[in-house]
């Protein structure tokens, strides 16, 4: 036998649905010259004289005429009817086996070539046929030779034992590639369409009975064991998220016989046990919001607030300290859209209280939340402000770098501790036009008073930086939380009190608080409203917020209360919050006035005095005169004693001062000589000094 077709093709085999394409279509073969193939052999009889080719086996035209067809790179005219090549064979197809003429009407024809050639792979049982046998059987034909050469180690497809004919037709097929994406893309969808169709479901299964968290214990369930355990916080955590979805949708999902008051308690003891707050500030925290805001609150305050730091526009700006910073390692970027001259912290190879700009004053560390008061202040250039509780500072020198270091501030601070913290920040920023004062801040309108502005940013419990202090859980107790609103309320008609109404560019008072309560906030403001009627509520000014309570469990407030402004750390990433702002309209009751001249000095406010003399009759007045009126006499002893008492308190002699002494008192003094044996003179003694008293002499014999 001669050579094989192996040695004389070389390198990497050719699309096999192009080549059994081609052979199919470039010959057309008469019916005489077909054979019928034997089933179990595959074995073909010949039907005319053979053709040898050059190299001493059977060359068939069809190959020929294949061969000279891809050499021209152009199809013959026989694939003009049907482009096999872009519809490529199926391998692992099945022949048809119901007669005996169904391998001749695949082997092409002109009446078959809407037909699909199947590709089948030999592996050695009955029914499938080879590739080889059938580009042999074409040569043979062709030839008229009854021998054809074989190679028994011709290149087929080989596939493993554990893949299927799906799993075949993607790997050798490479022009169904998009098809297969796109079967990949349904493939998907369906898994995701699944995945909702169990979620739908799982949540249909929670409306069943059997299926309803239980996070209430029985009754007949023994308490006291388990508290005496330490609790399990996973455990906590989830009964926690499942009371809330029971309260956000009590009437699916609670249990029979249980009512909206136990699952809150229940609630309420898990957030007392989990965060470690106590009973009492945990269910006024709880009243304020939501169940599920609530959480989030609660959550919220587990976290710390960024870093944040204001910059002195009296010395930089915003642009040029945030490129020192980031030389030098800090990795900042602005806080909001809110304001212009804070900075957010992210993360920073120095300290950020001891960087050179820090020690130039170009910046100081001041929360996002102390930005707030003093925007909705908004001082103007050439005005008088106060800040009431002005320590450590950072208010204060806000104020000034809006002013300009125009105008004047009175800074107070009743703690004089901390107002050694306010100079040093004053003096560290460049403020000039501050004056730090040590007042109880309840003095404040008899000390001065006629301000265009003032900022009561008052002391309070601290219920809205818990993440800074986080022993405001515990500490605070319904006794805190009835003496600071009492003091807080004072504070605030003092402040009132020391605006001026008739300022033309002020006559406004702003009341803060880091706190979230409303016994601190709307019931003070509301007192405030009350106390005095010559302010009203305006709008604070401020783009973001939470309006305040206009009711409040039970409590009605003023319609206006809406205009103050609540910040909350779960919504806003700021430390807890509440902002409001009066417009003083008219004097406070019992003060006088007068406006400004026309040069814009203010005048000192005129106190209006009121005679408190009470109001007699006629008849009271001769009752009086019966009863005999006064002694003078009588009282000139009383008179004379009130005033040596009052110099012997300041350290005066009264003798040394008047130069003589009483009559009475003189005639004592030499009574007591007479009986002591001394002898008293009386010459030279004038009527301005004191007698010469000499003692007694004796002889001694």
């Amino acid at each position: 036998m001669g050579v094989g077709r192996r040695m004389k093709k070389q390198g990497p085999p050719p699309d096999l649905g192009k080549i059994l394409a081609n052979k199919r279509k470039a010959s057309k073969f008469d019916d005489s010259k077909r054979g019928k193939r034997r089933k179990t052999s595959g074995e073909i009889k010949p039907q005319g004289p053979l053709k040898k080719g050059s190299n001493g086996t059977s060359d068939s035209g069809l190959k020929k005429s294949t061969k000279e067809n891809f050499a021209n790179g152009k199809p013959t005219q026989a694939q003009n009817g049907r482009n096999l090549a872009k519809e490529p064979m199926m391998p692992g197809a099945l022949l048809d086996e119901s007669s005996d003429d169904d391998a001749a009407d695949l082997l092409g024809g002109e009446d078959d070539e809407d037909k699909v050639l199947p590709l089948g792979v030999l592996d050695g049982s009955e029914g499938s046929v080879d590739e080889d046998a059938i580009d042999a059987q074409d040569e043979f034909l062709e030839s008229g030779s009854s021998v054809y050469d074989s190679d028994p180690q011709q290149e087929r497809a080989q596939f493993s034992e554990d893949e299927d004919e799906s799993d075949a037709e993607e790997k050798l097929t490479a022009a169904n590639i998009a098809g297969l994406s796109r079967k990949l893309d349904l493939e998907q969808e369906e898994d995701a369409d699944e995945a909702r169709l169990e979620l739908e479901e799982a949540a249909l299964q929670t409306n069943i009975d059997g299926d309803r968290p239980k996070v209430l214990e029985d009754e007949g369930e023994d308490e006291g064991a388990a508290s005496r355990l330490a609790p399990d916080l996973q455990l906590l955590r989830s009964r926690i998220t499942d009371t809330i979805r029971v309260l956000d949708d009590f009437s699916k999902l609670a249990e029979e016989g249980r009512s909206r008051a136990e699952y809150t308690a229940q609630l309420l003891k898990d957030i007392c046990l989990y965060y470690g707050y106590s009973p009492y500030l945990a269910e006024k925290l709880f009243n304020l919001f939501a169940p599920q805001e609530a959480f989030a609150f609660f959550e919220a305050n587990e976290s710390t607030r960024p870093v944040v730091i204001r910059t002195n526009t009296l010395r930089t700006h915003r642009r040029e300290l945030a490129q020192s910073l980031i030389n030098r390692g800090v990795i900042i970027e602005p806080v909001g859209k809110w304001s212009k001259v804070g900075l957010q912290v992210f993360e920073s190879q120095v300290p950020l209280g001891a960087t050179p700009e820090y020690l130039a004053g170009h910046y100081i560390l001041q929360a996002a939340s102390s930005f707030l008061p003093v925007m909705a202040l908004a001082p103007q250039e050439q005005e008088r402000i106060l800040d009431m509780a002005a320590a450590p500072g950072g208010k204060t020198t806000h104020i000034a770098a809006l002013m300009k270091n125009t105008g004047s501030i009175f800074a107070n601070d009743s703690n004089k501790s901390r107002a050694k913290g306010l100079i040093g920040n004053i003096h560290r920023l460049g403020v000039k036009n501050t004056i730090v004062c040590n007042y109880d801040a309840k003095e404040f309108p008899r000390v001065i008073g006629g301000f265009d502005r003032v900022l009561l940013d008052a002391p309070c419990s601290g219920t809205g930086v818990i993440a800074k202090d986080p022993s405001v859980k515990m500490n605070k107790t319904e006794k805190d939380f009835m003496q600071l609103p009492h003091l807080q309320k004072q504070l605030l008609l003092c402040a009132i009190d020391s605006v001026d109404h008739a300022s033309k560019t002020g006559g406004y008072i702003v009341y803060s608080t880091c706190s979230v309560t409303v016994e601190e906030n709307e019931q003070v403001v509301q007192y405030a409203l009350t106390k005095r009627p010559n302010v009203k509520l305006v709008e604070t000014g401020l783009t973001f917020g939470v309006d305040g309570f206009v009711s409040y469990m039970g409590k009605q407030f003023d319609p206006k209360m809406k205009m103050t402004k609540r910040f909350y750390p779960h919504a806003y990433n700021v430390d807890g919050f509440f902002v409001s702002k009066f417009k003083k309209v008219a004097p406070s009751p019992g003060t006088k006035v007068k406006d400004r001249d026309s040069n814009g000095a203010r005048n000192r406010a005129d106190v209006v005095m009121v005679d408190r003399t009470p109001i007699v009759t006629e008849d009271e007045e001769e009752e009086a005169g019966a009863f005999g009126g006064f002694d003078e006499s009588e009282d000139e002893k009383y008179i004379e004693k009130a005033k040596r008492n009052r110099m012997r308190r300041k350290g005066i002699n009264p003798r040394a001062v008047n130069g003589k002494r009483p009559a009475n008192s003189q005639k004592k003094s030499e009574d007591a000589a007479h009986s002591n044996g001394v002898k008293v003179s009386k010459t030279n003694v004038s009527a301005g000094s004191a007698p010469i008293v000499k003692a007694a002499t004796t002889r001694v014999k």
